[in-house]
């Protein structure tokens, strides 16, 4: 596991840069969080060093409340040399400074947490982005399937709207982790995707490494399929053997950004106004299940969120819906 490092916006003392390493690699190691989300970490870690520097802090114990809620107001007014961010960001990077601190004190560098009773700023429910049903459909089946790389494609977004994957679990991806091969004892027989038992089940890879079974649905299953068949063989031959699910032109692992680009083609191919990203379909994904009648839990389950207070703000997009829907059918819903 590589270890974390400081990217240093000022100058903190070395023994403050080695305490918040000694963070970083507890989080990447002990806690197993995702290389994206520990890159942020750092970068949230490096702007608060920074600020500390500029008060003159040269040890964990000499950091203190003031300090922290300095930080808080410092990051608004980007007063501490960095962007001024949004109550949002400002949140994210906080939570970042006070595991630091919760750290810094069970491990006894500190006598207490400073940091412990700063609250984040308030921040107003931001509803996630849903596209309707039709444009979902629109969107998929824009996408030619005439080329290996448009079997990739379609495959691609079928995927990601048949299972809510997250775009960095998508990509992650290796063929095995799409289950529905027969495998007997050392040799591995080819079968179809679906299988004979049901729908296809994928193994995905949230934050922290944490695992989840998803079902591909028949779609989703018949546009992989579709992929690994008649696709993934013609680009598999320009690299060098990449046990990666999702290739690129030269046979190696597609990357984030191509997914994206993917995704935007289709998007103006269908005609679709609205800003789209891999997470719209995402949230499309959880929002069309809760219109459907899925339990909350379930698809906590299935986006493989931590806590289900995540999950329940797509409840609200469905309640918006369905006030819309009554105040434009019912006869005496408004005056």
């Amino acid at each position: 596991m590589r270890r974390g490092r400081i990217t240093r916006v000022s100058e903190p003392d070395p023994q403050l840069t080695r305490r918040a390493t000694a963070y970083l690699d507890h989080l990447a190691v002990e806690r197993g969080m995702s290389a994206n989300t520990l890159s942020a970490y750092r970068r949230d870690i490096s702007r608060y060093l920074g600020w500390l520097a500029q008060q003159g802090v040269q040890a964990p114990d000499q950091a203190t409340r003031q300090h922290v809620t300095g930080f808080l107001q410092a990051l608004g007014t980007g007063e501490d040399g960095g962007h001024p961010l949004a109550p949002r960001s400002a949140a994210r990077v906080l939570a970042a400074v006070r595991g630091m601190h919760r750290f810094w004190a069970l491990e006894g560098l500190t006598e207490a947490d400073p940091a412990q009773d700063v609250t984040p700023p308030r921040t107003a429910t931001r509803l996630p982005k849903a596209l309707p049903v039709g444009q979902i459909t629109a969107l998929l089946e824009s996408v030619p399937t005439d080329t290996p790389a448009g079997l990739r494609d379609r495959a691609l977004l079928e995927f990601l709207y048949a299972t809510g994957a997250r775009i960095s679990e998508a990509v992650g991806l290796d063929v095995d982790d799409v289950l529905g091969a027969v495998r007997t004892g050392e040799a591995e027989q080819e079968a179809t995707v679906t299988g004979e038992e049901g729908p296809a089940v994928v193994r995905l890879f949230g934050k922290g490494s944490k695992e989840r079974m998803v079902p591909l649905g028949s779609y989703g299953a018949a546009a992989v399929e579709a992929w690994l068949v008649r696709g993934r063989p013609a680009l598999a031959g320009q690299g060098t053997g990449s046990p990666a699910l999702f290739l690129n032109q030269r046979g190696g692992r597609l990357s984030r950004q191509s997914a994206w680009t993917i995704l935007k083609k289709a998007a103006e191919r269908a005609g679709i106004q609205a800003d789209v990203s891999p997470h719209t379909l995402r949230h499309s994904f959880a929002t069309h299940l809760l219109e459907g009648g899925a339990d909350v839990r379930v698809v906590q389950e299935l986006l493989g969120h931590a806590s289900v207070t995540t999950t329940q703000v797509y409840t609200l997009v469905t309640a918006d819906t369905l006030r819309e829907v009554y105040a434009a059918a019912h006869p005496r819903a408004l005056s």
